[in-house]
């Protein structure tokens, strides 16, 4: 189990997108997430009349160390570090180690 999942709502703790918040659209395996817009590059494609891909200039997200972000609490507005509990039941669940709560709600 990761600290960090997809459609987790993120904030960035350093570097140039600095207090930005979105959710993580993938998580990829050398320990970067590819956060909604943050982190945007521009990225010049060729046309591709096969696959139908227009030639041209398209902003998109860039990696970002998984180091870099935390999870937003929406209680408190702020980005938390996350431990791991085991519950009564035997599952087990993320929570937000400043204020104790769970941060998995489903």
């Amino acid at each position: 189990m990761r600290k960090i999942k997809t459609g987790d709502e993120v904030i960035v703790l350093t570097g140039k997108d600095k207090g930005k918040h979105g959710s993580v659209l993938r998580v990829l395996a050398n320990d970067r997430v590819l956060v909604q817009n943050v982190n945007m590059i521009k990225r010049h494609t060729r046309p591709n009349p096969n696959k139908g891909v227009t030639g041209g200039i398209i902003d998109k997200e860039a990696p970002i160390h998984i180091s870099n972000v935390a999870l937003y609490n929406a209680a408190t507005g702020k980005g938390e570090r996350v431990g791991f509990r085991l519950l009564e039941d035997g599952t087990k669940v993320r929570y937000f180690k400043r204020s104790g709560e769970v941060a998995d709600v489903k």
